[in-house]
């Protein structure tokens, strides 16, 4: 293997990331490109305003020399952009996230040496819990740099002046519409001003979540009464500072469900692995694209990559949990169970294995019980407290098997019991084993039912 030409710390492989053309998806008669930003070392759009940020506050005197401490509010993307830099830059970085924020991402920053402060993500700005107004009292009260990506002139700049060049000149300068979401602003504002100059006739297009109120306020001019969302890094309470839609003549609302789709159908069919926002953009630029009545090019963004949510979107559970899956109604138990053991989702032990063996798989699938299970029936249950009591005076009791200390003494409720028949077995802490004659279905925990009950309101 020849050694490479050149070599430069990771900052410099931030940018010129690759635009490619979706083949498998229906787009009508128009041709849909989209830029690979999640091939960013940070593994997201935001490694570009967060690297302008920090040098147009050094350029500044705002950071460096004795000021080394960054605080930024951030959905996650720009906490990891600004984690990667600082970490080579050698500053210390508190991030203030709201809790709707997937673990990966959390877990990514705080790997990476950033100090998180978690924060209510159901609270609007103005609350003391809202994390921008955190996030800038934290600075305040410490002294440190409030990076501000919502108001920060070089976020807008860094797309202006290096996303939009490469876009334009990637598709030879032809380019009849450009889609984009808005989180804080930066990445609509800068591609509006560069497109305006370089390519005029490129339409502005907005992707917005149901429940922003951005999209009906290009609507309507009006701002709205912001609802939930559940897709991360973009839509919004309030329009940033930063943020200029005055080219922004068409806008889509596209529901969590539509966005979680599209993402998933965008991996399975063309093999780009892109994070909850990308679903959303590309949804938009899907319905944008089918919509025309002549051929037109069109390009959005692939804003981060899945990885980032593979505990969310692309873990069928969790979108089952939240309806985004549907199964045939059976109107009995079985509608209420996440995991059915028919089909062969349900964590279970032999009476044989070693308790070391129910510990690992209650840690790796984020259980506290687990079935035992013989010959296709259920013959115990082990829980973490018969675990603890078994192992807390000697350790090497880990090595016992499953049967010496499982509980034999079943409750089991048959598939058609009434759904209130269950709460007095969960307030005696039992698990309720359904069961349909003498086949085992599975298990109801109460955030089963919790799940089940709050899937029926939608």
């Amino acid at each position: 293997m020849s050694a490479p030409s050149s070599a430069g710390n990771i900052l410099s492989l931030i940018g010129n990331t690759p635009l490619v053309k979706v083949d498998q998806l229906d787009t009508g008669p128009c041709e849909l490109f989209l830029k690979l930003e999640n091939q960013n070392p940070g593994g997201s759009i935001k490694d570009r305003i967060g690297l302008a940020m920090i040098a147009a506050a050094e350029r500044a005197g705002l950071l460096g020399g004795e000021r080394r401490h960054l605080v930024e509010a951030t959905a996650g993307n720009t906490g990891l952009a600004l984690a990667l830099i600082a970490v080579q830059k050698g500053y210390r970085l508190t991030l203030v996230i709201p809790d709707k924020m997937s673990q990966e991402k959390i877990f990514h920053v705080k790997a990476l040496g950033a100090n998180v402060v978690m924060t209510r993500s159901d609270v609007c700005k103005g609350h003391p819990d809202y994390y921008q107004d955190l996030a800038e009292r934290l600075a305040r009260e410490e002294n440190a740099f409030y990076v501000n990506q919502f108001e920060n002139p070089a976020n807008p700049l860094a797309h202006e002046s290096t996303t939009g060049p490469e876009i334009a000149a990637q598709l030879g300068g032809k380019l009849d519409a450009m889609v984009c979401g808005v989180g804080s602003g930066g990445t609509m504002t800068g591609l509006s001003r560069y497109f305006a100059k370089a390519i005029p006739e490129c339409e502005m297009v907005l992707a917005d979540p149901e429940g922003s109120v951005l999209a009906g306020y290009v609507e309507t001019g009006t701002l709205g009464k912001a609802g939930s969302w559940l897709v991360e890094g973009i839509g919004e309470d309030f329009l940033p500072k930063i943020l200029d839609l005055s080219r922004v003549k068409r806008a889509y609302t596209i529901p969590d469900r539509e966005s979680f789709e599209t993402a998933r159908e965008l991996l399975c069919r063309s093999g780009i692995f892109g994070g909850s926002s990308s679903g959303t953009l590309v949804a938009a630029a899907l319905r944008y694209c089918r919509e025309q009545a002549s051929p037109k090019r069109v390009c959005t963004i692939v804003c981060d990559s899945g990885n980032k949510y593979l505990s969310k979107m692309y873990n069928d559970f969790w979108m089952a949990d939240q309806g985004f899956i549907d199964r045939e109604p059976t109107r009995d138990l079985r509608d209420v169970i996440t995991r059915h053991y028919a089909d062969r989702e349900v964590v279970t032990v032999q009476p044989g294995d070693a308790l070391l063996v129910a510990y690992a798989r209650m840690k790796l699938y984020d259980v506290s019980q687990l079935p035992v299970l013989a010959g296709g029936r259920i013959v115990g249950i082990v829980d973490e407290s018969d675990l603890l009591l078994a192992a807390v005076d000697d350790e090497a009791r880990f090595r016992e098997p499953v049967e010496k200390v499982m509980t034999t003494r079943l409750r089991t409720v048959d598939v058609r019991t009434p759904i209130p028949e269950l709460l007095p077995m969960f307030d005696a802490g039992l698990v309720p084993i359904v069961v349909d004659g003498d086949e085992f279905v599975g298990l109801i925990t109460p955030i089963d039912l919790l799940n089940y009950l709050r899937r029926r309101m939608r």
